[in-house]
């Protein structure tokens, strides 16, 4: 909790002043700048400052055509690529009617939840080193690494991976594919509780972080916070289980909460959410079904004249596409809906009061991606 001055103390006279802690790159994924109004190391006010990469992203979408604009959401948040992909060829699809075949649906499951477990791993190291911990960093990109693996034996790709098409797949999954997300699935229970009890569950983590930055539930909803963030106030809202998109339905899976919405709520929601992406992938592994990869679609895509708004769960949080088409080859207007800007609204509300060292611990649990929010 924020510290009362000492009532001896509580008539000084001190001055304020503004501290710029950045703009910067390390630990935000992105340029971001923050202003600080300090009194002593306490702070009075928070303004994030975005904008410093911005690459007009959407309107690059509406001068492309429907199918080139899919390596572009790979590079809004280049860790949740495949997420990202979801969104826009799922909304692409239902303009043009398009029935994806159940193995590509499956298959789509699969990276997808392997996408969120990669990206939780990236900010679970990421987020050690933010509070001081630069050990669990060494371990957790082992698992990560085979991830990216078999993610290259798909894409070709260790990072921004342009993994679906509109209908499905190019290509069917390689047999090594499945052997090695086998062998994954097979030890990375055991792995998480080992960062658990390293990091997550350590004395001094939990200094950090508990009671420390604490997202309401009414803040959270007016705010439109998604994702772990909102998860952490006890909020059990996911899309994957609210509008059920591609095979979620066929899945069970529980949605993880925490309780006070603290700093340390919004890590053990993460911790949570990869064993349940485990139970996922493991359910997927065991119905994988047989039949086509691709559905059959015109060579041409001139979706007829219309609009749809389509999302899925990212990693970060709920990622929708708003898409216009006047029926021809380009969209009208493409608008995205990303997590992380609304996510960082909340940053002032959550940070007044505490310490400046807070600030990166309560930044970093909110595992922000700077360029999709200067998309």
């Amino acid at each position: 909790m924020a510290e009362k001055l000492p009532a001896s103390l509580e008539k000084l006279n001190t001055e304020e002043y503004l501290l710029n802690m950045g703009p910067q790159h390390p630990s935000t994924h992105g340029v971001l700048r923050i202003i600080l109004k300090l009194d002593g190391e306490v702070i009075k006010d928070v303004v994030p400052v975005m904008g410093y990469i911005h690459r007009g992203m959407e309107k690059m979408f509406e001068n492309r055509k429907y199918d080139q604009i899919i390596p572009f959401t790979d590079r809004t948040d280049y860790l949740s690529a495949v997420n990202n992909n979801f969104a826009y060829v799922i909304g692409v699809e239902k303009l043009l009617g398009v029935v994806v075949p159940e193995r590509a649906e499956y298959l789509r499951v699969i990276l997808a939840e392997l996408n969120r477990i990669m990206s939780h791993l990236l900010w679970l190291s990421a987020y050690g080193m933010d509070v001081g911990a630069f050990t669990p960093l060494l371990y957790i990109f082992r698992e990560r690494e085979e991830i990216i693996a078999m993610f290259e034996l798909i894409t070709g790709n260790r990072l921004t991976h342009n993994a679906f098409r509109l209908g499905g797949f190019k290509y069917d999954v390689p047999k090594t594919f499945f052997e090695k997300l086998e062998k994954f699935i097979s030890h990375f229970a055991d792995n998480l509780d080992e960062y658990e009890t390293l990091l997550i569950n350590n004395v001094i983590f939990k200094s950090r972080t508990v009671g420390v930055g604490v997202i309401t539930k009414a803040l959270a909803l007016s705010y439109g916070v998604s994702g772990p963030s909102l998860r952490g106030s006890d909020i059990k809202m996911d899309v994957r289980r609210d509008t059920p998109y591609s095979a979620y339905s066929k899945f069970v899976f529980e949605i993880p909460t925490g309780k006070n919405g603290d700093t340390w709520d919004r890590c053990e929601v993460r911790m949570n959410e990869m064993r349940q992406s485990l139970s996922i992938l493991q359910q997927a592994m065991q119905g994988f079904p047989q039949g086509d990869i691709m559905a059959k679609i015109p060579k041409i895509i001139k979706p007829p004249a219309g609009e749809v708004y389509t999302a899925v769960e990212g990693p970060r949080g709920e990622v929708g596409f708003y898409i216009i088409s006047d029926g021809t080859e380009k969209p009208y207007r493409v608008k995205m809906r990303v997590p992380s800007f609304s996510n960082l609204s909340a940053l002032k509300d959550m940070t007044v009061g505490f310490k400046i060292a807070d600030v990166v611990a309560i930044m970093g649990s909110l595992d922000l991606v700077i360029p999709e929010i200067d998309r």
